[in-house]
């Protein structure tokens, strides 16, 4: 999937991937983490996503990386904010108070310049991916992120034979295989959201299960 793709979807509007609210699994389940405040939180394929803004007011510093321009400056627009812009490698970086926006690939992050991260918010980029790139995106994560960096992972989980993704289907068992070895892993909560979700009944999917797991770098 070329970076292309997603573009075109912001350019188009194209973003029924985007919360017009803070994800309610977040609220829930964030404080359960007793993060200490100052604490940075990476946020792959952020998007203009609100809950940046909710890890923010809670005392948190939050590194979202998001391939759009668009999406990047329509955060900062709607959240009245004016950012500080540099440079960083390859990506531009947009910053304003707790909130640092890097503009660029997520696959071109190196280890150094997420040093001080301690923590994972991933409610929209394993799903986002493909097999093959959802695989590179775990790797690359078990290269970036060290030992006791905790967060959350959302998932979605469907008969990928009945829809096309993105989103894309990631089961369980997938989760294990791509995480198992060096996060330890614990399902906070599972719901159907299919009654939720009218393209998917549209599309004829006949199941569609959301997972939250609580995630921890163990090895």
């Amino acid at each position: 999937m070329e970076p292309k793709f997603w573009q075109e979807r912001w350019a188009r509007n194209q973003i029924g991937f985007h919360l017009p609210e803070v994800n309610p699994y977040l609220q829930r389940h964030w404080p359960t983490l007793a993060l200490p405040d100052g604490a940075k939180v990476l946020v792959p394929l952020c998007g203009k996503s609100l809950d940046l803004m909710w890890l923010a007011s809670h005392g948190l510093r939050v590194m979202g990386v998001e391939l759009s321009e668009q999406a990047v400056e329509a955060f900062f627009s709607e959240q009245n904010l004016t950012p500080r812009i540099s440079q960083r490698g390859g990506f531009k970086v947009y910053q304003a108070d707790l909130i640092e926006l890097w503009c660029g690939d997520v696959f071109a992050l190196e280890a150094e310049m997420l040093a001080d991260c301690t923590a994972l918010y991933d409610r929209a980029a394993l799903i986002a991916l493909p097999p093959l790139m959802r695989a590179q995106y775990a790797e690359h994560l078990n290269h970036l992120l060290q030992r006791g960096c905790q967060g959350l992972l959302v998932t979605l989980d469907y008969e990928q034979t009945q829809k096309a993704g993105p989103p894309f289907a990631v089961t369980d068992e997938e989760v294990k295989v791509l995480l198992g070895a060096h996060w330890a892993l614990q399902v906070l909560e599972e719901q159907d959201v299919l009654g939720e979700s009218w393209k998917f009944v549209q599309d004829g999917v006949t199941r569609l299960e959301e997972r939250v797991y609580r995630i921890t770098r163990v090895a």
